[in-house]
């Protein structure tokens, strides 16, 4: 029997991914395609609870190449899944419509709840997480979803919508960053992510897990640092929470063309990469965090293991 190609598609806020899968009759699967494209779909609009029209010209652009890869490969079961950008725009149900009717993509937007499961799943199935505890931190465009889990259960999560993008749209950050922004921005996390430290003092984690975004860019500075060769298909990416602090006293101290030329920087990432990695340390320093993984795999990795399930 032949195997059966299904797609997952991630429509994120900075990013649109698709992932073609392999799925056996017995239940296992060979990933054998991804491609992501940087869309950018929140910029100019994310805090206005709108899509601008650029933005929506470059998300079905994307998914125009999407929909010629499902055809190539004769893919029916497909899913799509949109997450902070489209569920709080005004105009993204109507965007949801034009998408189906030009591409032939049926986009479900899912809410910020069951987008942090998806991201656990995904984890889950890259890395040997034991019994440990652990929080999981998602940081995308719009939103950033923490999980904290401990005996490989999730113990409490929620999504923010605190994203990198909206963090850029909303604060005026100097370049470099200004001791003033780092101040403004501390306080601002204290203020909303007030739930989040009140879990990780009743579930306090040993390891902060980190996914997608942010988390690659900062894997691909250190991996260019240490001359490590990361394999494509690798679940999990190489970091330490040491080798963050380095990286992040350099962003903080870097404009714009100076972190642009560091090895492993990725131009889509060089605005946002300095209010992430902010973000990052304050959850590290809140909640006396010590050490740091980065799984490869979050949303869409998630979506897939529900995929391949409903498959056998």
């Amino acid at each position: 029997m032949q195997p059966d190609t299904v797609a997952v598609i991630d429509l994120g806020t900075n990013t649109f991914h698709i992932l073609v899968a392999e799925v056996e009759p017995k239940g296992t699967y060979r990933i054998v395609e991804r491609l992501r494209i940087p869309v950018m779909i929140g910029k100019g609009g994310i805090n206005r609870g709108l899509i601008t029209e650029e933005g929506q010209q470059r998300a079905l652009e994307a998914l125009q190449q999407f929909a010629a890869i499902i055809e190539q490969r004769n893919i029916v079961h497909v899913r799509a899944t949109a997450t902070s950008a489209f569920r709080n725009a005004r105009n993204g149900p109507a965007l949801v419509q034009r998408i189906r009717k030009e591409t032939g993509i049926a986009v479900d937007v899912i809410d910020g709840n069951q987008e942090a499961a998806y991201i656990f799943r995904g984890v889950q199935e890259a890395l040997s997480l034991d019994n440990e505890p652990i929080l999981v931190m998602d940081i995308g465009g719009g939103s950033v979803e923490f999980i904290l889990s401990s005996d490989q259960q999730i113990r409490w999560k929620q999504s923010f919508e605190i994203g990198a993008q909206r963090l850029l749209d909303r604060f005026e950050i100097q370049d470099p960053i200004s001791d003033a922004n780092r101040n403004e921005l501390t306080d601002y996390f204290h203020e909303t992510l007030a739930d989040l430290l009140k879990a990780g003092r009743q579930w306090p984690p040993a390891t902060l897990v980190g996914a997608s975004g942010t988390f690659d860019t900062l894997c691909a500075i250190h991996a260019h640092r240490h001359q490590l060769t990361v394999a494509d298909d690798a679940c999990e990416l190489p970091i330490s929470a040491d080798s963050f602090s380095l990286i992040l006293q350099e962003l903080l101290q870097k404009n714009r063309t100076e972190r642009l030329a560091i090895p492993g920087m990725v131009e889509m990432r060089v605005d946002m990469i300095v209010v992430a990695a902010w973000l990052i340390r304050f959850v590290l320093e809140e909640l006396d965090i010590k050490a740091l993984r980065v799984s490869a795999y979050a949303l869409k990795e998630g979506v897939l293991q529900e995929l391949v399930a409903s498959r056998r």
